[in-house]
């Protein structure tokens, strides 16, 4: 099978993009027959040519804003923009989630791309980008001294990039970290969260030694699981050790740094830390356990506080005891104590996207319009001087977010398509003790050369 037929037809498992845009007929002034010459006649006058009407242009914009809200407001995004071009003509295409990866895999395969369309970066996105069918925007990210580039997060905004180059952006961005409770931490005699990972490890006794679950996970799920694997990485590892293994291939998924994030998610679960039966429970059972008390911590999205609520017997959750801190620093790790580890929405630009996308784009990516999806909460901003959260929990998180000189993706989400199932299996079984690091790593990486060819 060919390199090119395989990408076309795992891209149909995941996600996808397409529809391209329309280009409109040219106004051209014309200028009046110059007169023949006379003998002794005056002069005609030069006919004074029309003032040039700007070329008519069609965006294609296909986004999964279905909630009422969200298609309002992003009407008016499209009705202001054309207001102040009207040379410019936004066709929104509005889709639920799963309709839209299919008819956006099956306009992809006829390579014709719609010009905006959601993205959630990563792997799949990359594969378009390989296939020549998105547009390079690091032209104008860059231009004027990098004006674009300099409102958006730097973590975030690469997330949207391959090999050094710009297809998109973000606009929405959730960062992973432990929520856990303080007054079980207080319990244990734990003053402080964890900043490293030997911290993390000291509390995770104390809490044992005091009679209490220090987490709690899903991983009947398998998904929970994988964002410890993948925060591992990136503290160990950092960009350049998982950009090497998994983007430039300069390495492999068997280097000693993943092995080490391996070996050190193994001690952890040697430590029996999660609750009785973790390996066939859901994220619900996850966040019931957070959220009545019953386990110390989890790691995961900005979402768990509503999840921990819902699940819970009093629909409150622990109140006033929840609290957040970031992933710890893994002493001797390549990464930065920064760097963060999570996902969420944005825009890619098709192939042939007009300039006036492009422009779009940047408008609805700009502080006012952030700031607008924020006070609407469709999304959790990641451009420079927007406001408009005011849950404390994400406004820590949003900080964070941009903060981080690196944001990984979630893996099921960077990597190409086949292979995050195969991540989510192998952390599954490393925590159940069925695999060692280095069979895990083998695993992965023969997934992902399998995957390549």
């Amino acid at each position: 099978m060919s390199r090119k037929i395989y990408i076309m037809l795992s891209l149909l498992l995941v996600a996808a993009f397409a529809l391209s845009a329309c280009g409109g007929a040219q106004a051209t002034a014309t200028q009046a027959p110059a007169q023949p010459a006379a003998t002794e006649a005056p002069a005609q006058p030069a006919a004074t040519e029309a003032p040039a009407v700007a070329d008519k242009v069609t965006v294609t914009w296909w986004h999964i804003g279905t909630a009422e809200k969200d298609t309002a407001l992003y009407q008016t995004f499209a009705d202001e923009y054309m207001a102040t071009h009207p040379n410019v003509t936004i066709e929104i295409t509005v889709l639920e989630n799963e309709a839209f990866k299919t008819k956006l895999t099956t306009v992809m395969q006829s390579g014709e791309p719609p010009d905006i369309f959601h993205s959630w970066g990563g792997g799949v996105m990359n594969e378009y980008a390989k296939a020549g069918l998105l547009r390079d925007i690091t032209p104008e990210l860059d231009a004027n001294g990098g004006e674009w580039r300099s409102t958006l997060s730097p973590g975030p905004l690469g997330v949207y990039s391959y090999l050094g180059k710009n297809f998109g952006v973000a606009t929405d961005m959730g960062m992973v970290g432990f929520w856990y409770n303080k007054a079980l931490f207080a319990q244990a005699g734990i003053e402080n969260p964890p900043a490293t990972w030997t911290e993390l490890i000291d509390d995770v006794k104390a809490l044992k030694a005091a009679g209490i679950t220090p987490i709690a996970i899903g991983e009947g799920d398998k998904w929970p699981g994988h964002f410890w694997w993948g925060y591992l990485i990136t503290r160990i590892c950092g960009q350049a050790g998982f950009e090497a293994a998994a983007i430039t291939r300069t390495g492999s998924f068997t280097d000693p740094c993943i092995i080490e994030a391996s070996t050190k998610l193994q001690e952890l679960a040697e430590l029996e830390p999660f609750q009785d039966g973790f390996l066939a429970a859901t994220y619900g059972d996850e966040a019931t356990a957070v959220g009545n008390g019953k386990a110390a911590m989890e790691l995961m999205g900005q979402w768990a506080p509503a999840v921990q609520k819902d699940n819970s017997e009093s629909k409150e959750g622990i109140g006033d005891n929840l609290a957040w801190f970031g992933f710890p620093m893994v002493e001797g790790g390549a990464g930065d104590p920064s760097d963060g580890y999570g996902g969420g929405n944005g825009y890619a630009v098709g192939k042939n996207a007009p300039d006036e996308a492009v422009d779009f784009l940047k408008y609805i990516s700009s502080a006012p319009q952030a700031t607008r999806m924020a006070e609407n909460g469709s999304a959790l901003p990641v451009v420079n001087g927007a406001s408009g959260v005011t849950d404390p929990y994400l406004l820590t998180i949003q900080a964070k977010t941009a903060e981080a000189k690196y944001f990984q993706l979630y893996y099921d989400q960077a990597l190409p398509p086949a292979l995050g199932s195969i991540v989510n299996d192998t952390v599954q079984a490393l925590l159940a003790g069925q695999l060692t690091p280095e069979e895990a790593s083998q695993v992965v990486e023969e997934g992902f050369a399998q995957g390549t060819e």
